[in-house]
């Protein structure tokens, strides 16, 4: 380069700017040519390579394409009906029952993968489980009706466990605690849950079955000690608050910490702490009102005292049910957004699409790779005695 002056300009440096741009997704066609070939020397027939497999039948969509409306509506909570209106502005003239067609075989092919994870998952000594409801549409009524997702999840990394983590969402058609044993069919070990009574069937006396324990969360019972606080002056309730709020800085401190580091710095360190609560427990239940908002919300942690302090005795158990809690405001915001599943079959659907998204995100898998990858190995003939190797977990890009 030249100045003006007629000089040589030489490079002293550069200023380097940067600005977000996007390139609009487009959907785009596919073509397969396959040519057919005849010998004309003899008559063996036409020759033609065959089709390749398609998870809809002789259907439009590639996995792929299947893949993204799964990851819009059980991961981006965009429903089908928004999904058909968008595909319309780039000419792609597409009905809402169409997209469900796509999203019901998705479901049917992809159940083996989400059973094994149920399996995968009970295997486990010590999981979390939550329920939140599942408005599905009442066929003639014109009704909803009620059922619940029910939320089976495992994570062991704030004890540095060597599992991976996962979660797997069962539909059933009620709240009853015989659905949660039914679920449960063939787990032993430690169950972390919320202070719901149906859980109490699983500890019955007369139970028949693996055996099974409860450790109850802190969290619930933080809460309505927290409510009380917000409806004026409440120095008993907050000073209930900060007691248990104690507690919760000890396991900020000791989460990621191997099972035996957490139980002995919880022996040091909370056990104390538990001790004092107790007797305060006592001696402001002694004063107050029973039927009382405080006095029910002391109520209930004695009740569940025992399973509030199993915490203190293993390593692995965490202070509270929020990391099930976590997994499953996904569904309820889908709720939302969707209204409600269409029929019993869609809940099923809802469930084991939604159980693998939700644990792709739990071990850092995007949900659109692994779906696509997953449903392209199952339309090829994935062998099912291998089924496992396709679970969230197992994915690696490739």
């Amino acid at each position: 380069m030249i100045c003006n002056c007629g000089g040589g300009l030489h490079c002293i440096g550069e200023d380097l700017s940067e600005r977000l741009d996007i390139v609009p997704a487009q959907f785009r066609v596919i073509v397969t040519r396959r040519p057919k070939y005849a010998c004309r020397a003899c008559t063996d027939g036409v020759s033609q390579a065959p089709a390749p497999a398609r998870l809809i039948h002789a259907g439009l969509p590639t996995e792929a394409t299947i893949a993204h409306v799964l990851v819009s509506k059980y991961a981006d909570h965009l429903p089908l009906y928004r999904q058909a209106q968008i595909m319309s502005r780039q000419g792609i003239d597409l009905d809402r029952s169409t997209l469900a067609d796509w999203v019901g075989r998705a479901a049917f092919e992809l159940r083996p993968v989400f059973e094994a994870l149920i399996t995968g998952l009970k295997r486990s000594s010590k999981l979390f489980m939550d329920e939140t409801r599942a408005p599905i549409l009442d066929p003639g009524s014109r009704k909803t009706k009620t059922g619940y997702f029910w939320a089976l999840a495992r994570d062991d990394r704030p004890w540095s466990g060597g599992a991976p983590p996962g979660v797997a969402f069962t539909y059933a058609p009620g709240r009853g605690g015989l659905h949660a044993e039914r679920i449960l069919q063939g787990f032993m070990g430690i169950l972390q849950v919320d202070g719901y009574a149906g859980y109490n069937r699983l500890i019955a006396p007369d139970r028949v079955g693996p055996y099974i324990q409860l450790a109850y969360c802190w969290a619930h019972a933080r809460r309505k000690l927290v409510e009380i606080t917000r409806s004026g002056s409440a120095p008993i309730a907050e000073e209930g608050v900060k007691r248990i709020g104690e507690l919760y800085r000890i396991e900020a401190e000791l989460r990621g910490l191997p099972a035996d580091a957490r139980l002995a710095g919880r022996q040091e360190r909370s056990a104390p702490l538990i001790a004092d609560l107790r007797t305060w427990l006592a001696h402001h239940r002694a004063r107050v009102a029973g039927k009382s908002p405080l006095g029910e919300a002391l109520a209930y942690i004695a009740k569940y005292w025992d399973g509030l302090c199993f915490f203190l005795t293993d390593g692995r158990i965490e202070i509270d049910n929020n990391i099930v809690e976590r997994t499953i405001r996904p569904i309820a915001l889908n709720r939302k957004n969707a209204l409600f599943a269409g029929h019993d079959a869609g809940a099923e659907n809802w469930t084991a699409i939604a159980s693998l998204v939700e644990t792709c995100k739990l071990n850092a898998v995007d949900p659109f790779d692994y779906l696509r990858s997953t449903l392209t190995a199952l339309v090829n003939g994935h062998k099912q005695s291998q089924i496992a190797h396709l679970l969230p977990w197992n994915y690696r890009v490739g």
